[in-house]
């Protein structure tokens, strides 16, 4: 009791198996967790990983040892999990991925009833320190019961609500889900739409062996944007291996980076709602702000990290959150984001609208230009985000600390932080309409971070 483990992080469980995660392990997890929560019902889906079935099991089995009824979903993606979380009434869920990291990987998301996360700062802590604990107040009458259930189609009749079927035009689409599992729902799904879909590396394959499924490595896009050139698609889209992610590509391949779809799925989404909150992360802000504020809502900056996102929607009631990483949460499936819903509500857009997709967003990347998000491995990275900001403050106009170190000035901004999850600290730069600029300072911020490298 009270030990620590290297798998523990911000947000979930994930670490290199078996060093790090494996079944045994896995096991104490499930008890810990039935300690902290006290559920009557868990929700457990896994991802296409090899060693996800193993690990699925030893976790079921932990909490079926102490009374605990198990709903085995499946092989899955994440949202699948916090959706059958709600919709069951479930006491709690958890999902087996380790996401976008390589194969030898696997990991364990939690959530509560109503698929309320569960982090560092609401109980993973708690979870990871009762691992052997001993099992007070949790002798069980009887053991738990394990069941399955496939809800499959009340799935897809949700993620269908949020659009006009009978608007869509017949796109064609290049889908890219990595070998990961968005391949399991698109099947279904797409069968439902009328457009042509052209599909790239689709069956799931624990092994990876197109690449880890993680479209924000650069390397990694290119795939998908040759797909759409070579296919004259009017759109492509990739996800990550649990697809809590989606990624979008322009009908030239360009990447369009998530910034500028929180914007276009902010302003839609105010559009039908008008009026409401729309929750942001401050990494980049500057675009959401204008457009979330033109549309009518009310923009509200909270720290970056879904399980801080979904809290702050919850408390205000808001109607949407983006952030710029391509996490996209909607209050109406379970304040929870899905790498499903954004895709659908932009082919909507774009059947409305009649344009390229690169037309959509043109005009938001010249008024507000980024710099990317850019990571660096710094030995002293609280010492160097102090040291930048003794080095602007006088020349800024605004310094927030929502989230690390964000500074403002007439013609740029940029925010500086600690990865909650990889000891890298992450910068972003954004300015109001001018490229040169954007590209100045990311070579001056540049200068200044790599002297503590």
């Amino acid at each position: 009791m009270g030990q620590s483990f290297n798998c523990f992080k911000a947000y979930d469980v994930r670490g290199r198996v078996p060093d790090e995660l494996n079944p045994e392990l896995a096991y104490e997890i499930g008890k810990a967790f039935c300690l902290v929560v006290r559920p009557k019902r868990v929700v457990v889906g896994y991802d296409a990983r090899q060693t996800s079935v193993a690990i699925c099991d030893a976790l079921s089995q932990g909490l079926l040892d102490l009374g605990v009824d198990v709903i085995s979903i499946g092989c899955c993606g994440t949202e699948q999990v916090y959706f059958a979380t709600g919709e069951l009434n479930a006491d709690g869920g958890m999902m087996i991925t380790a996401s976008h990291n390589p194969a030898d990987y696997n990991g364990i998301k939690f959530v509560r009833e109503q698929a309320i996360p569960i982090s560092a700062d609401s109980g993973l802590k708690e979870i990871e320190q009762m691992i052997g604990s001993p099992e007070s107040g949790m002798t069980p009458k009887r053991p738990g019961k394990r069941s399955t259930r496939d809800l499959m189609g009340r799935y897809l009749d949700t993620l269908l609500s949020f659009v006009d079927l009978k608007e869509l035009r017949p796109l064609k689409i290049v889908v890219n889900p990595g070998n990961g599992c968005a391949g399991l729902v698109l099947e279904p799904l797409l069968q439902r739409l009328p457009c042509e879909w052209v599909k790239i590396y689709y069956e799931p394959d624990g092994r990876f062996p197109h690449g880890v499924p993680n479209p924000l490595l650069v390397e990694n896009r290119e795939l998908t944007a040759r797909a759409v050139r070579e296919h004259g698609a009017d759109i492509g889209l990739a996800w990550d291996g649990d697809f809590d992610r989606c990624f979008f590509f322009d009908e030239t391949g360009a990447f369009v980076d998530g910034y500028y779809i929180v914007g276009l799925l902010a302003a839609q989404q105010l559009r039908r709602y008008p009026g409401q909150k729309i929750v942001h992360d401050p990494r980049l802000t500057w675009n959401t702000i204008d457009v979330v504020r033109r549309a009518g809502g009310i923009p509200l900056m909270c720290k970056a990290g879904h399980a801080f996102i979904k809290e702050r929607m919850r408390r205000e009631n808001a109607l949407f959150g983006g952030e710029v990483s391509a996490h996209y949460f909607f209050q109406a499936f379970y304040t929870s984001d899905s790498g499903m819903i954004p895709w659908l509500l932009i082919l909507q857009l774009m059947s409305e609208k009649k344009v390229p997709f690169s037309r959509m967003v043109a005009d938001r990347v010249a008024l507000f230009p980024i710099s990317g998000e850019i990571n660096r491995k710094l030995i002293q990275g609280q010492n160097a985000i102090k040291a930048i900001e003794d080095q602007y403050r006088s020349k800024a106009s605004a310094v927030d600390y929502t989230d690390g170190l964000g500074m403002e000035f007439n013609q740029w901004r940029f925010n500086l932080r600690s990865s909650n999850t990889e000891p890298l600290v992450r910068l972003n730069i954004e300015s109001r309409g001018s490229r040169a600029l954007v590209d100045e300072k990311t070579a001056e911020l540049l200068d200044h971070l790599s002297r503590f490298a």
